[in-house]
């Protein structure tokens, strides 16, 4: 009591006033968190319904997931610097009010553009949200606690992403796929009411002890719009070749706007932004570029995974959303398990080991995964690669969370982690439009010049039942394809970890300096938590809210390994 008191008196606390018990800051943050990570895979089993009742094309369904993940990873490091810059209560409740909105407005969606959007507002919300309640956690409570507070905040997320399809699925058997959206809207209300009530306001200077007149750092807007519309029209690009072939013009045209929106987005980072959301030269560390090109290529397989394997669950094997959401329920026990042993053994094998048996048993899953046939059962085709693949997912956080950071200084670490997660966000974003569209080509050639090509131009199509065994044998055919690329795009993740250099967990000297000012770092949006609503196995953070692969959270914001 006395460590919280003179945490408080010293300005370094979040600079209350008044006495609000730490617990309901903690639940506040908590609360906020669950949400945003649960709306990441509670959509995953409400795919077919939504698909059906709104119209989306084959193709074209992977925008429910892709805009929200696309405008999440644009603006995710922006977020945590406007919580530092304009305060963490004011981008909390901005953040909370735009999510919550953004989900009334994809719940009484009329058409699949109306969707899309609402999804792609959400992003932005959650991009903002995120960093604010893990900063809020961070300047509430003093270092001896805080460690504490973090594992509960990580246990809370980790716990809405395994919630996630069971309660899509509850939800979308019980009512509609629409409140799936809907939930949010009261959890929104009470976290803005309760923000209102006991958050008060505090800014990177309250934090960091800066003076009122040290300069504050700039927000790069620009660059952040700049690569969510170059990664979005390179997307869209992707998914329109259903429609429009490669090398029409159409197709052309994108990929040419692509390329030059990306190209200005590097520009400003190299020459305009005086604080860049993405400093390229991070990338001169041979363990940071390797390890974000292995988390770029996982993340694109691994988003698949979820993705297609509702769909074949519900349009080939014929689940209930409620048996599909609970199908998914193993895996996400995998995953616990695997980033449980994989942070035990880190100290002792370092990280390439890991990261090369992480891969090559995701490589085996993804292969097991694409026999699956229309006559497959869950217990034999789908139950045992399904949770290798997640095993394989679990292992691999902490080891790509330690290369990514280990060939920084301590404040660039933040900085390290936060790119790591975007790199997993744009490589999921981009796998899955490319996976989704090579599946829908394979599904139409196998029934080109059938009369049952028509009714497979959309992925979600008619109730199961309703379709003819060679749609479902085209479905099926079209998802085991998506799996073997994913197979291939985890074996070069596989050879992309040999660049890691041998790195081990070393205790840093307790001399070692601590971070940088918060509102001179970059903040991870998801921190701990992956964007597939996992949580790191420490529950540790940066200063900024960016995970460590161990130890306990340092007052100046880094963390002690």
């Amino acid at each position: 009591m006395t460590d919280r008191r003179a945490w408080r008196a010293t300005g370094r606390g979040s600079g209350r006033s008044r006495h609000v018990p730490d617990g309901v800051i903690l639940a506040i943050a908590c609360v906020a968190q669950f949400m945003v990570v649960l709306d990441v895979s509670i959509v995953n089993v409400a795919l077919p319904s939504i698909g059906r009742d709104l119209h989306y094309t084959a193709s074209g369904l992977q925008w429910v997931v892709n805009a929200y993940v696309l405008t999440f990873a644009g603006f995710l490091l922006l977020g945590g610097r406007a919580a530092d810059l304009f305060g963490r209560r004011r981008v909390f409740l901005f953040g909370l009010g735009l999510f919550t909105l953004a989900s009334l407005a994809g719940g009484v969606a009329e058409n699949s553009a109306w969707l899309t959007a609402a999804r792609a507002v959400q992003g932005v919300g959650g991009a903002l949200l995120s960093p604010a309640t893990l900063t809020i956690i961070v300047t509430t409570f003093a270092p001896q606690r805080r460690a504490w507070a973090l594992g509960i905040w990580s246990a809370v997320a980790g716990a809405g992403g395994a919630a996630g399809s069971i309660l899509g699925g509850v939800l979308t058997s019980a009512l509609s796929w629409r409140w799936v959206l809907f939930v949010n809207i009261p959890i929104g209300i009470a976290g803005m009411i309760a923000g209102m009530l006991w958050l008060t306001e505090s800014r990177a200077a309250d934090r960091a002890g800066q003076p009122a007149g040290h300069p504050a750092p700039r927000l790069d807007i620009t660059g952040a719009v700049t690569v969510t519309l170059g990664l979005g029209a390179l997307v869209y690009a992707i998914v329109g070749t259903e429609t429009h072939p490669w090398g029409s013009a159409h197709t052309m045209i994108l990929l040419a706007i692509a390329a030059v929106l990306l190209a200005a987005f590097a520009v400003i980072e190299l020459r305009a932004a005086a604080a860049p959301l993405v400093p390229f030269s991070l990338f001169r560390s041979r363990s940071v570029t390797g390890a974000n090109a292995v988390m770029f290529l996982v993340g694109a397989a691994f988003f698949a995974m979820w993705y297609f394997l509702s769909l074949y669950l519900q349009n080939v094997l014929g689940y209930s959303a409620l048996r599909a959401g609970m199908a998914f329920l193993p895996m996400a026990v995998s995953i616990i398990i695997g980033a449980q042993l994989s942070s035990r053994l880190m100290p002792r094998t370092g990280v390439r080991p890991l990261l090369l048996a992480g891969t090559i048993l995701a490589t085996a899953g993804f292969g097991w995964l694409s026999r699956i046939t229309p006559a497959a059962s869950y217990w034999q085709h789908v139950f045992g690669p399904g949770c290798i693949i997640a095993f394989a997912l679990g292992v691999l956080f902490t080891p790509l969370a330690g290369a990514a950071t280990a060939g920084v200084s301590y404040s660039e670490a933040g900085l390290a982690s936060g790119v790591l997660n975007t790199s997993r966000q744009v490589g999921g974003s981009l796998g899955l439009a490319v996976l989704a569209t090579i599946a829908t080509d394979h599904t139409q050639a196998l029934l080109k010049g059938t009369a049952a090509a028509g009714a497979a131009s959309g992925q979600a199509g008619p109730a199961y039942g309703q379709h003819s065994p060679a749609v479902t044998a085209a479905y099926s055919a079209g998802y085991a394809r998506a799996f073997e690329v994913a197979a291939a795009l985890t074996l070069a993740a596989f050879l992309a970890a040999f660049v890691v250099p041998a790195i081990r967990n070393r205790r840093a000297p307790a001399d070692q300096p601590g971070g940088q000012p918060a509102g001179q770092q970059h903040a991870s949006a998801a921190g701990p938590v992956q964007p597939d609503g996992t949580a790191q196995p420490d529950g540790t953070v940066q200063r900024d809210g960016t995970a460590r692969p161990g130890g306990t959270a340092r007052p100046g914001g880094t963390a002690r390994r």
